[in-house]
């Protein structure tokens, strides 16, 4: 059976009741074991509704199609690295270097621990990532890293923060990519952050020293 077709990549309807809750989150559980399984080039929605043991009908009160179940998954995935980004550089009573060690450390582990669902996410993007939904869902994670870099660079041009915000972002979602990719060990994964976590403090403190 293939998925119907539709521009919206939003969920049909919000679940209100606890069953719909546990529908749910059956299907996007069911989601993510057939995303890791099968792909994102056979990932579709009656593979998702058959792992679930819920009829496909079930699965288009909530999703229209297969593009809106992996923008729920990536969506989903998009608010926990932001929810980490706050709860760890927000955190004024810390020094902000201190901050950014423990944010390169977290963003790694998180990296590592979920690397199957990441990369098949990564596969499946093109399916999404040019919505108007999707856009929206980076802001509230590039306006936080803005604001520390206001906090840590308070000297720096606006252009040169904006630089450095850039360059974190980027280099810690290509090399978090790129080491999640074969199975590491937890001193591994620390040896990894360490280093990255010195290269972005010695950049930063260069900004500051200019």
């Amino acid at each position: 059976m293939t998925d119907r077709r539709s521009s919206s990549i939003s969920s049909r309807k919000q679940p209100r009741q606890a069953r719909s809750n546990e529908l749910v989150a059956a299907i996007l559980e069911a989601a993510v074991q057939v995303l890791v399984k099968e792909g994102a080039q056979r990932f579709t929605s009656a593979r998702v509704a058959e792992k679930a043991g819920v009829s496909v009908g079930s699965l288009y009160q909530y999703f229209p199609n297969k593009a809106a179940i992996l923008f729920r998954l990536q969506s989903d995935e998009w608010r926990e690295t932001t929810e980490m980004l706050r709860g760890i550089l927000e955190d004024v009573g810390k020094p902000p270097i201190e901050r950014l060690r423990a944010l390169v450390h977290a963003f790694i582990r998180s990296e590592c621990d979920e690397a199957a669902v990441r990369g098949a996410l990564n596969d499946a993007a093109p399916l999404y990532r040019d919505a108007p939904e999707a856009q929206e869902a980076r802001v509230s994670g590039t306006r936080i890293i803005e604001d520390f870099m206001r906090e840590v660079l308070p000297k720096a041009q606006e252009t040169t923060r904006t630089l450095a915000g850039d360059l974190l972002t980027a280099t810690l979602d290509s090399a978090g990519k790129q080491f999640s990719e074969t199975p590491r060990t937890p001193a591994e994964i620390e040896t990894y952050a360490d280093a990255m976590a010195d290269m972005f403090c010695a950049y930063l403190k260069s900004i500051e020293q200019r």
